[in-house]
């Protein structure tokens, strides 16, 4: 247990970060499940848009520090050579 007053706050701030850091997440996954969708349904254009949409969410994680630069590089990645392919 915490006893110094820094050890506490840093505890408090922790948690508060991890919530916030864990939305971010959230809100990546949730632009990349929307292309993936688009995919799935085979429908180019509404997968292109959301491509669009997502690819600033991945450079804000990176940005903020919830993703590594070279996650965020790799699942862009993928994602737009699956777009092209369809």
């Amino acid at each position: 247990m915490a006893n110094s007053p820094q050890a506490k706050k840093r505890i408090r701030r922790n948690d508060k970060r991890a919530e916030i850091n864990g939305n971010r997440i959230g809100r990546i996954r949730t632009f990349v499940k929307k292309v993936e969708a688009a995919l799935g349904a085979g429908d180019k254009s509404a997968a292109a848009d959301a491509l669009k949409a997502a690819q600033p969410e991945l450079a804000r994680g990176v940005a903020r520090g919830v993703l590594h630069k070279n996650t965020a590089a790799r699942k862009f990645s993928r994602l737009t050579k699956r777009v092209a392919a369809l």
